[in-house]
Parts: structure tokens; C-alpha cells; sequence
């Protein structure tokens, strides 16, 4: 009797049964081929995509001029304003209220 149940009977009435699979070896070698193949495929598809993503990326410290990045780091240190003190700024203001408008890419 096995309380426990490890499975001894089963291995006493076979006891080549965890050499089994050696009787279809071709087909276990060929099973693991392919998988092994698949996932070299999908390897080399990710790293395909994260490549092409990459390049297609814009990334500032990379794809902008030197000072450029320098720029781009003292516009992240600006704020918006909350409307609040707007009257202080507009005191203090030098810019002519008659001016044109500003339009992007329009000469005067």
C-alpha cells in the first residue's frame, strides 16, 4: 500500500515508463526544433519593433541640436499662470498694445 501516493506502483508495473518518450525521439527532437525556431522568430520580430520604434522616436537629447536641449530644459522650468497678480504683470508690461497681431510665419 502507498498512502502517500507517489506513484511507486505506477513505475513497479513499467519501469522503463520515464524513458518512454525516447520511443518517439524524432518527433520529440523535431517538437523542440520547432519551438525553439518560434522563438527565435519572435525575438528577432520584437527586436525588429523596438528598433523601428526607436528610430521613429523623437527623443530631444538625441534629435535636437545641443542647444536646443538646453532649451527645451528652461521651458519645462516655466509655468502658466493662474490669473491671479495679472494686473501687476500687465503694469510693468513694455509691449505697445497697438501692435499687429503676431501671426506665425505672416512677414510685416
Amino acid at each position: 500500500e502507498d498512502p502517500v501516493g507517489s506513484g511507486r506502483e505506477e513505475k513497479e508495473s513499467n519501469p522503463f515508463a520515464e524513458y518512454m518518450w525516447m520511443e518517439n525521439e524524432e518527433d520529440f527532437d523535431r517538437q523542440v526544433e520547432e519551438e525553439l525556431q518560434e522563438q527565435e522568430f519572435l525575438d528577432r520580430c520584437f527586436q525588429e519593433m523596438l528598433e523601428e520604434e526607436e528610430r521613429d522616436w523623437f527623443i530631444p537629447a538625441r534629435d535636437l541640436p545641443q542647444g536646443m536641449a538646453q532649451l527645451q530644459q528652461q521651458l519645462h522650468g516655466l509655468s502658466v499662470a493662474d490669473g491671479r497678480g495679472s494686473d501687476d504683470i500687465l503694469s510693468k508690461s513694455n509691449l505697445n498694445p497697438d501692435a499687429k497681431e503676431f501671426v506665425p510665419g505672416v512677414k510685416y
